[in-house]
């Protein structure tokens, strides 16, 4: 891969994940505090990542993959996409601002899928190039977080705040995007046009025969259940850190991707030494016990427990979604590495994330109180749900000679 295009494929990737960072962090601080929304409205706002999840593979396999280049697609969904962000930012009311983030997160989403085609069609050997290409995606959000508390856009202990910048910037970098699109390496799509394709290429359901696996049966509905408890980060941990009194929050929950790269970093040591198994029942039990640390951590004495709680982040992320897509492309075999991929993310930040973000906006709204939410009561009920997947995953799921297969 020429240097030029390094280049190229690093920034797409940087400014991919800024936008998304921008404004997802903080956006339930900004619709309780400046919208006035609720618990179940925030958990719907949030929920609109996992239609755009549902319905990405439609737009990728009927639209992308068959008619136009990959990098004019993206130019225009992004285009289109900072013309919402920018509407959002001015909507007064959550009734205004739903339909705009919701439009936004389905065209959004499949761009996901497109910045990875786009580069793994201009890479020789992705297994050894793309790490390094994607790694500023995560550079990106990172950024973003820090940029938002650099500036004093955070809410502030009186509860003002200034997160509407946060759409706008989104807007601004979404159009830089989606104009350097247009420069981006020409990428052909990918199938003939008049190619049949069914519901089932489309969305991997090939790949149900997988299901027949028992243990890959239980890491599936383990992925759809795991996906409840981590829809309360999403949501409300950004809104419960600026609630308890952190300053800066949204700048301080990018440890947590800075947690993430550098766990993706050290994850092949643990792979040749736990195991799939123990790796995944790691990622779960990190969920536990940040929950349970939010639950009792403070802004003073327990500040501690707090900032341990988005560190974390690396392992809950690394150690179950990255370790389950290497267990997924193992068993799948070459002929239905792709399908299991897409049933994967469909059962899990569609279907997982669907339900979550609807029982998380629920149970803040049932503990919420005068003088704001019993914060300790609404963290322990998601450390509880992810105690009782580990449990049943620790019965169900085995993986004989997986390890010994990491290791040749």
């Amino acid at each position: 891969m020429e240097s030029n295009i390094r280049v190229q494929l690093s920034i797409m990737m940087f400014l991919e994940f800024f936008i998304w960072g921008a404004w997802f962090v903080s956006m339930g601080t900004y619709l309780g505090n400046n919208l006035k929304a609720s618990g179940v409205e925030t958990g719907i706002a949030y929920q609109t990542q996992s239609i755009g999840a549902i319905l990405a593979p439609f737009i990728i396999g009927l639209i992308a993959d068959r008619f136009f280049p990959a990098q004019r697609i993206l130019g225009v969904l992004h285009l289109a996409g900072a013309a919402l962000m920018y509407l959002a930012s001015t909507a007064p009311a959550f009734s205004i601002f739903y339909p705009y983030i919701l439009i936004y997160m389905i065209l959004y989403m499949p761009t996901l899928a497109l910045v990875n085609s786009i580069s793994f069609r201009q890479m020789a050997s992705p297994e050894k190039q793309f790490a390094s290409v994607r790694v500023f995606g995560t550079l990106g959000w990172i950024v973003a977080g820090l940029t938002i508390s650099y500036l004093g856009w955070d809410a502030q202990p009186d509860g003002s705040n200034k997160l509407e910048n946060t759409f706008q910037m989104a807007a601004i970098v979404s159009a830089i995007l989606g104009v350097m699109s247009f420069t981006l390496p020409h990428t052909p799509p990918a199938r003939d046009k008049n190619e049949k394709l069914s519901i089932s290429d489309i969305l991997g359901l090939d790949a149900l025969g997988l299901l027949k696996d028992r243990s890959f049966l239980t890491f599936f509905i383990g992925s759809v259940l795991i996906c409840i408890p981590l829809a309360f980060y999403y949501s409300f941990a950004n809104p419960f850190l600026s609630e308890v009194g952190m300053t800066n929050p949204t700048g301080k929950m990018a440890m947590g991707q800075m947690s993430e790269a550098l766990f993706l970093l050290v994850m092949p040591w643990f792979f040749v030494r736990l195991g799939v198994k123990k790796m995944l029942l790691l990622g779960m039990a990190a969920w536990a016990v940040r929950y349970a640390l939010f639950a009792f951590g403070d802004a003073g004495e327990n500040y501690w427990m707090l900032i341990l709680g988005i560190v974390l982040h690396g392992i809950c992320y690394d150690f179950f979604f990255v370790t389950g897509q290497i267990y997924t492309d193992n068993l799948a075999g070459e002929k239905f590495k792709s399908a299991a991929q897409g049933l994967i993310t469909l059962a899990t930040y569609g279907v997982g994330m669907l339900i979550g973000s609807l029982v998380s906006g629920y149970i803040v709204d049932v503990y919420a109180t005068d003088s704001g939410h019993d914060w300790r009561s609404i963290w322990l009920i998601p450390a509880g749900i992810a105690f009782v997947i580990i449990l049943a995953f620790l019965v169900a799921f085995r993986d004989p000679g997986y390890r010994k297969a990491m290791q040749s």
